[in-house]
């Protein structure tokens, strides 16, 4: 990826998700736009995507998703079952994540999405 490619991992049906992309697109990027849950990360990806945020699995996992709520609050699991509830369910997976060369952020918020498109 050259500095002005980014990639979107990316859930069509998040309002958030949706805003995200057009900002990305709106600050002149043409973003390369990965619909997570259909084209489903590996563990290899995960692991990597990891690494670029600075995160462990269960900084990543969407604590408000159904599955979540019913499979694994309260339960003690390992970051490595964790990421493997991410990679067989990837809908567990935080939302939208912006990716660029070797950086990574959740953009949940106005600042990491900044920080990314290299604004701020």
């Amino acid at each position: 990826m050259d500095t002005k490619s980014i990639e979107i991992w990316h859930n069509t049906r998040c309002g958030t998700s949706r805003n995200v992309l057009q900002r990305v697109i709106d600050a002149g990027f043409s973003p390369v736009v990965r619909e997570y849950l259909v084209d489903k990360p590996t563990r290899e990806e995960l692991t990597d995507l990891l690494k670029k945020l600075q995160l462990k699995p269960s900084d990543l996992i969407r604590k408000k998703e159904a599955l979540y709520q019913e499979k694994i609050k309260g339960n003690d699991w390992s970051e490595a079952r964790l990421l493997t509830a991410m990679v067989k369910n990837p809908v567990l997976i935080e939302r939208p994540i912006l990716i660029q060369q070797k950086r990574a952020v959740i953009g949940r918020s106005e600042e990491s999405i900044l920080e990314i498109l290299s604004i701020k």
